[in-house]
């Protein structure tokens, strides 16, 4: 089975679309590969250029955000620039439908948590690191900040993206199921 999990990155804004995620000028790009220096290069966060080539990123396999991630287009471009610099886990509290969909087919875990529980990892200080236990439907937040408690969160997934994810995305899901 797929592990999920890794030191995560906070973008704190909600309504983080796909343009900001991937800019449009890179659509024609003719590799998925061609897309990883450019994730999330137009992104804003309070009015500030987001720094999308430092080394928190660079070593990054969770992001962490708020409210209705992946609005905007419904470009698979997206998914595949965060596919291909080896994201694999997005929690927010809500995604744009067909992004959601796009990050399971790809086998990306599309976490979604209450506002509360996000509050509760954006007030997490030190580095984030999340482990997430799909067998048990557990999302668990640590930091390397001792005096820092472990947020721990029950993830709630259909069993078939459950399936999807765990098979790494839709191609391996339907080679092995048909």
């Amino acid at each position: 089975m797929k592990t999920f999990g890794g030191p995560a990155i906070l973008l704190d804004r909600s309504d983080i679309n796909t343009d900001e995620i991937i800019p449009a000028k890179y659509l024609t790009e003719i590799s998925k590969m061609a897309l990883k220096p450019h994730l999330l290069e137009d992104l804003l966060l309070d009015g500030n250029q987001f720094d999308c080539h430092s080394e928190a990123m660079k070593g990054a396999r969770v992001v962490i955000s708020r409210a209705n991630f992946g609005c905007g287009s419904s470009r698979e471009h997206a998914v595949w620039a965060f596919e291909v610099n080896n994201i694999n886990v997005i929690i927010a509290e809500s995604f744009a439908r067909i992004f959601r969909q796009n990050m399971f087919n790809c086998g990306i875990l599309a976490v979604e948590l209450s506002a509360s529980h996000i509050a509760e990892l954006f007030a997490m200080r030190g580095k984030i690191t999340v482990a997430v236990d799909l067998a048990e439907n557990l999302v668990t937040a640590s930091s390397d900040d001792a005096a820092q408690k472990d947020v721990v969160c029950t993830l709630t997934l259909n069993p078939f993206d459950k399936e999807l994810v765990s098979a790494g995305g839709w191609l391996t899901y339907a080679d092995r199921k048909y």
